[in-house]
């Protein structure tokens, strides 16, 4: 089984112009709602992919059920733990030249509420990948991802995990499965600027010194590498119009994971992942299996 873990899940409200002014009324041409979240995007696509997975995280409010009931309907299981706040609500505002996003602080979280959030990884056995990503609420503290890094490895089961900067890095030690920085983030970590591929290729290589087990840095429109052992594999881009690019790298994460769990095969893995990412940015919302496919079939894999 996979679990994803989004421990501040949004309502995703998209708002698309042809142009917004600044201090004037701006009249939308199309609104709509979906969940969001970094491990609630990774479901959404195991889903599509036909991959049982179980979505894990804290909800609350009318925006908490909206989540839930939107997961539930297209058949994904969700295990969230139900808090007193409010769900918050992240703003998407994207005009024919760019996409702003507006998001909230997540609610405020209670001993109680950890503590039944805790409980849940009872269930976790040797097998089992759990899926760390995004941001973590204030009231949880600086370290929340270790601890519960701490009871995944407890259990015997592996974890995934897509955060940002030197909290990703503190988290190699213990190994994870699969990390996803893409190239402004890498540059972030390391304090490094990278002019070409090849400058990319020592510090994806440390990634894997330093615990990941697989790495993959996503370069935009310049394709994507993956570190895997002593190996470097790049996938060049595919030519698509982008409609929407939030959850790419969510989706390149799950797809990945959707292979790994049948094959233990990382360059598999590492194509289906593109091809996520790949299907997500060419979609106004998630891809459908099918687009996926069609995505997959233009993947090129090449051994560096």
């Amino acid at each position: 089984m996979i679990y994803t873990v989004t421990l501040n899940p949004a309502l995703d409200y998209f708002m698309e112009y042809n142009n917004v002014e600044n201090g004037a009324v701006n009249r939308t041409k199309l609104t709509r709602m979906t969940p969001g979240g970094k491990g609630i995007m990774e479901s959404r696509m195991l889903s599509n992919l036909d991959v049982e997975n179980t979505a894990l995280g804290f909800v609350g409010g009318f925006t908490g059920k909206f989540i839930r009931e939107s997961l539930e309907q297209h058949g994904i299981e969700t295990d969230f733990t139900q808090i007193f706040g409010q769900t918050r609500v992240n703003v998407k505002v994207k005009t024919r030249s760019e996409e702003t996003s507006l998001d909230a602080a997540g609610p405020d979280l209670t001993d109680e509420d950890v503590k039944r959030f805790l409980a849940k990884f009872d269930q976790l056995v040797k097998g089992d990948i759990v899926v760390f990503a995004g941001t973590v609420p204030k009231s949880l503290g600086e370290n929340f991802y270790d601890q519960l890094i701490r009871e995944v490895k407890s259990r015997g089961a592996e974890f995934a995990i897509d955060i940002d900067g030197q909290k990703l890095l503190k988290t190699l030690p213990m190994k994870p499965l699969i990390v996803k920085p893409n190239r402004e983030e890498l540059e972030e970590i390391f304090s490094v600027k990278f002019d070409k591929k090849e400058d990319i290729f020592p510090y994806g290589q440390k990634l894997l010194e330093m615990g990941a087990q697989n790495a993959i840095v996503s370069m935009a429109g310049d394709g994507a590498l993956l570190f895997t052992g002593n190996e470097i594999y790049f996938a060049p881009p595919v030519k698509g119009i982008i409609k929407n690019s939030v959850g790419a790298g969510d989706s390149t994460v799950a797809g990945f994971l959707a292979e790994w769990s049948r094959s233990k095969n990382a360059v598999s893995a590492f194509k289906q992942g593109v091809a996520c990412g790949t299907a997500k940015v060419f979609s106004e919302d998630m891809p459908s299996a099918r687009f996926i496919q069609k995505c997959f079939e233009q993947i090129q894999v090449e051994m560096i």
